[in-house]
């Protein structure tokens, strides 16, 4: 039987404070009464199996999980009544991670709430206080690392933010696992690694409003939801513990296509060289399928891989040694917060993902309005949005940005809130990655409010690519390079292939980094640029990105200026205090930037606009090692002997394959 709950033991806590960008303007007025997402760490502290069913009474403040989401004060949980079935076995020395979202302020920061735990006819129910404060000290990046081709990660490297008045010593961290995938609730302890951490700064010291981290060599880790804990110590001496619960999945960049599957006379795209070869050429690497016949089990997938990313059922198919490396997640729900006219609660949108937690298949949901995607926070895995800034559907209200001195248009939305956007859903769903759909050639978007052209120009992809990169994700999905769709706006092919070359030059500092800064720098009172700092062991990356652009009155296009003298001042985490090289890269090559280390910042003098790029290298060799990948990229673009951005010949074979299509 097992004993009941007096034995458990509340080790930890885990606050994502609710945040809604400002600057986001909506029809409906939005409510900035913010709540937060909070975990729970349960450890079983008795020497028996704790049973906890599904049919528990647990409550806070007085009530039930269900009554706390009838009354509309959560927006999901996942504590034992949502799980129903077996009950959850904690042997001793376990622990298990509960969940819930808070709507609003009453379940905000500052607040604090009492966790009944009991059953009828089992004695006193045990009562734990929960203080939901808002944290100074937090894991505000955890990614897992691999090498070669294998789908487990064997390294994991997180950040931590220090908030405090003072420094803090990185002292060691474990994981918590269960023993295998079915019992994935119930997480035992793993020893503790503190010899085994590449720490950074050097000795551990983060010092106050500061970021740091380590990097720690796990050997293969199993493909489960894990709790993190590392432990800390303030300059006193007293202990200080973060903790995060997530699901351990090798992070790897993706470059998707979209909906790369569509019907091709009697056949499928993905039997199409030509179009595979276009994809690859643009460094694409996954896409919004499953298996395809005559593609998925041929050849062709061996020579375009293309990872999954769908509904991927039946889940013996995919959740296998040989086709996890293929997988890069499982996403069905569509944009649930409209849910075709009638929103997907987020706790439907939990059930649905559910079935999945005893899998190695890691979950993702597209997000899609920023005014109400907090509520979603948590549901998945690895979430990602989609927000568009010309000429498509969008939830936010264009014509109510007042962003060129009362010049209001219809056709666009200001290209800056797509960092807006990628920003908060990275702080909401910390330390998880995150990812973004971003605007490409699509064929079904027509102009509107004046605009004749129905996707973005060159630049406005650019644009709106290096907004969500510069905030910090760590995969990238077009929307959407359909064979139809490329054959529509072939001007945008090889644009979106210098960004899918560049992301492929730099993705180790993307996977590897952490958001430490973000700037908007005005000139003569008008914006000017935005700057952000990608930090991490390697090192950073530096990203200016223009915002002197302006709506041209005629094409209805937005417009930027010739490249201008500029000098930017971007800070430095201060295990980077003393790089070793710094210089700025782009799809072409690698150039030398006049710059001037000191007091924790760097200053670079350069002449450009849109999107300047620089890499402050750690160490010496980085400058070698990412020119020598870049000429490796150029050379597997060529060797594909397929280029319909610069063969005309090449383009005229896609467009003859679109017409067949639509016959």
């Amino acid at each position: 039987m097992g004993v009941w709950a007096a034995s458990l033991s509340l080790d930890g806590v885990h606050v994502v404070p609710h945040l809604q960008s400002p600057e986001m303007q909506y029809r409906k007025k939005p409510d900035f009464s913010l709540g937060a997402r909070v975990e729970v760490y349960l450890r079983n502290t008795s020497t028996e199996v704790v049973v906890i069913p599904a049919s528990a009474d647990i409550r806070l403040r007085g009530r039930t999980p269900e009554e706390l989401l009838q009354t509309d004060e959560w927006a999901w949980h996942d504590l034992p009544s949502a799980w129903g079935g077996e009950p959850l076995r904690l042997p001793p020395g376990a622990m298990t991670v509960w969940s819930w979202n808070g709507k609003r302020a009453e379940w905000g920061t500052n607040t604090q709430t009492e966790l009944a735990v009991g059953l009828p006819g089992m004695g006193e129910a045990d009562r734990m206080q929960v203080r939901i404060d808002s944290p100074d000290v937090w894991l505000s990046a955890v990614t897992f690392l691999g090498t070669g081709t294998h789908a487990q990660p064997d390294s994991l490297l997180f950040h931590v933010a220090n908030r405090t008045s003072g420094p803090l010593r990185l002292e060691a961290c474990r994981l918590w696992l269960p023993e295998k995938n079915d019992t994935w609730r119930a997480l035992k302890a793993q020893p503790w690694l503190s010899n085994r951490l590449d720490r950074f700064p050097t000795g551990g010291f983060i010092p106050a409003n500061q970021r740091g981290g380590a990097r720690v060599d796990t050997g293969r880790l199993p493909l489960t939801y894990a709790a993190l804990e590392v432990r800390l110590s303030d300059a006193g001496g007293k202990p200080v513990t973060v903790w995060t619960h997530q699901r351990i999945k090798r992070e790897v960049f993706d470059i998707s296509g979209g909906w790369v599957a569509s019907k091709l006379g009697s056949s499928n795209t993905l039997h199409a060289e030509p179009y595979l070869q276009t994809l690859s050429r643009m460094h694409i690497n996954a896409g919004m399928h499953e298996h395809v016949p005559g593609y998925s089990d041929s050849p062709l997938f061996e020579k375009y891989p293309l990872k999954y990313m769908n509904r991927l059922q039946p889940v013996a198919r995919y959740d296998s040694d040989s086709m996890l490396p293929r997988i890069h997640a499982v996403e069905f729900l569509g944009e649930p917060q409209y849910g075709g006219g009638k929103p997907v609660s987020p706790q439907d949108c939990w059930k649905a993902f559910a079935p999945y937690a005893p899998t190695r298949l890691p979950t993702s949901v597209t997000l899609s309005e920023e005014r109400v995607w907090r509520f979603y926070a948590g549901v998945s895995d690895y979430p990602h949005y989609d927000a568009y800034r010309v000429t498509a559907p969008s939830p936010d209200a264009w014509g109510q940005y007042d962003r060129w001195g009362g010049q209001r248009i219809r056709w666009g939305a200001p290209l800056e809130t797509i960092c807006e956007m990628s920003r908060s859903l990275r702080e909401l769903s910390r330390p998880r990655p995150v990812a973004y759909w971003s605007q490409g050639a699509h064929h079904g978007w027509r102009g509107y409010g004046g605009r004749k052209r129905g996707s973005p120009t060159p630049d406005e992809v650019r644009l709106q690519a290096y907004h969500a990169l510069a905030s910090r994700i760590t995969s990238l999905y077009w929307f959407n390079l359909s064979l139809r769709s490329l054959v529509a706006f072939p001007d945008l092919i090889e644009p979106m292939t210098r960004v899918g070359r560049e992301i492929r030059m730099l993705e180790n500092y993307c996977l590897e980094g952490d958001a430490t800064s973000h700037e908007r720098v005005l000139r003569d009172g008008k914006l000017d640029w935005d700057l952000d700092v990608v930090a991490g062991p390697r090192g950073a990356l530096l990203f200016a990105l223009d915002l002197a652009y302006t709506p041209d009155p005629e094409e209805h296009v937005f417009k930027f200026g010739p490249p201008r003298e500029a000098t930017f001042l971007f800070p430095l985490p201060a295990y980077l205090r003393a790089p070793a090289e710094i210089f700025r890269v782009d799809a072409d090559g690698i150039t030398q930037v006049q710059h001037q280390v000191s007091g924790g910042f760097v200053e670079i003098r350069d002449r450009v606009s849109r999107a300047a790029i620089y890499v402050v290298a750690a160490k010496t060799g980085e400058r070698a090692r990412i020119e020598t990948l870049r000429q490796v990229l150029i050379a597997r673009e060529n060797a594909l002997g397929f280029d319909p951005a610069g063969t005309p010949a090449d383009l005229a074979v896609l467009q003859e394959m679109a017409r067949t299509a639509e016959k």
